[in-house]
Formats: C-alpha cells, sequence, structure tokens
C-alpha cells in the first residue's frame, strides 16, 4: 500500500510538471515565434533591397535603393519634370498586359501611401440582423455604375493579404469613430486577435 501511494505521488507530480513543462514551452514560442518570423522578414527584405544594386560593403545598395527611390520621388513632384512622368504614364497605359499590372499597382500603392488614401475610412456594414463586418470605404459612390446609392467597401481576410470588395448600400454603413484606421485594419488582419486601441 505504501509503494503504490508513493507511486500514485510521482505519477501526479510528474503529470503537474509535464503540464507546468508544457506551458512553458507553449509560452516560450508566443513570445518567440513572432519575434523570430519578424526578424526574418526584415532580414529577407533586407537582403532583398541590398541585393538590387551589387556592392561589396553590405548596407550600401539598400542606401542607394533608398536614395534613388526619393531622388525619383523628387524628381516626380518638379514642375517641370512632372510631363515627363505623365509621358512615360500614357506610354505604359497602351501597353495591354503592362497596363492592367501597372495601374494596379499604382492604385493599391496609392491607397496606402498616396495624397488620397483609400484605407482611412473604416466602417460597419450590417451583413444581416444580428452580423456585422469590419471593411473600409473605397469609393464613396458608384454613380458611375449608375448605382448612386451604394459604396464600394474592402473587406480584407484574416492572416492574409487579399480581401474582397462589396457594393453595400448607405444605409447598411455606419463609420467608425474613435479608432485609428491601422488599428482597425491590424485588428482584421489578426483575425480579431489584436485589440482596437483608442
Amino acid at each position: 500500500m505504501g509503494i503504490f501511494l508513493i507511486l500514485l505521488k510521482f505519477l501526479i507530480t510528474m503529470r503537474y510538471t509535464y503540464h507546468r513543462i508544457l506551458s512553458y514551452f507553449l509560452r516560450g514560442l508566443l513570445v518567440l515565434v513572432p519575434l523570430a518570423v519578424t526578424a526574418y522578414v526584415i532580414y529577407a527584405i533586407f537582403i532583398f533591397l541590398d541585393g538590387l544594386i551589387p556592392v561589396p560593403i553590405p548596407g550600401i545598395g539598400i542606401l542607394m535603393v533608398l536614395g534613388l527611390i526619393t531622388f525619383v520621388g523628387y524628381l516626380a513632384s518638379l514642375f517641370f519634370t512632372k510631363p515627363f512622368f505623365e509621358w512615360f504614364e500614357r506610354g505604359v497605359f497602351k501597353i495591354p498586359f503592362v497596363n492592367l499590372l501597372y495601374t494596379s499597382i499604382k492604385d493599391l500603392m496609392g491607397a496606402f501611401v498616396g495624397e488620397k488614401k483609400k484605407f482611412s475610412s473604416p466602417v460597419i456594414v450590417q451583413i444581416s440582423e444580428s452580423m456585422f463586418r469590419l471593411g473600409f470605404i473605397t469609393q464613396e459612390s458608384m454613380a458611375i455604375l449608375g448605382e448612386p446609392d451604394l459604396v464600394a467597401v474592402y473587406f480584407p481576410h484574416s492572416y492574409n493579404v487579399s480581401g474582397n470588395v462589396f457594393l453595400v448600400k448607405k444605409d447598411k454603413i455606419k463609420p467608425l469613430t474613435g479608432v485609428k484606421s491601422s488599428e482597425v485594419m491590424k485588428f482584421m488582419v489578426s483575425g480579431g486577435v489584436s485589440p482596437l486601441d483608442h
């Protein structure tokens, strides 16, 4: 009987220790995996950008790429060079497949960093009587399609760099106030896991 109790205590202690070790391991994963993935992505982007201009000194290539991007942006904003960039764009628009690709990428970049940011109007859209969805207004009116009472709302997917655009009646949309659009985007892309901060 005494050996049985000792064995039982040992098994209970081992089970408790096993759960504790597993808990520590999972907590360690929760801390290290986001750090490791973030560091890897930053490292991969750095290596890619640094390798665009092959220079024997590490880091100089990325500085040259960033300098080139800034210089082209400066040239594109000058009064006397603007016509050249507009002429170049008109030429690109005439090439069938390149036109589609170029305008899509330009519009997407403009939505995030352009003068007319598109993801700055977070809204709640009523999907059914008891279900709502978060989204961003990308077009205030769809009058060009003959539907002036519809707006275009972009719904990003969670854990993905994609989403859907739906045309929604204006009375089904409620603007979100007091919350930054970047916080709403982070909340949506994380699947609702990241908290909404004011």
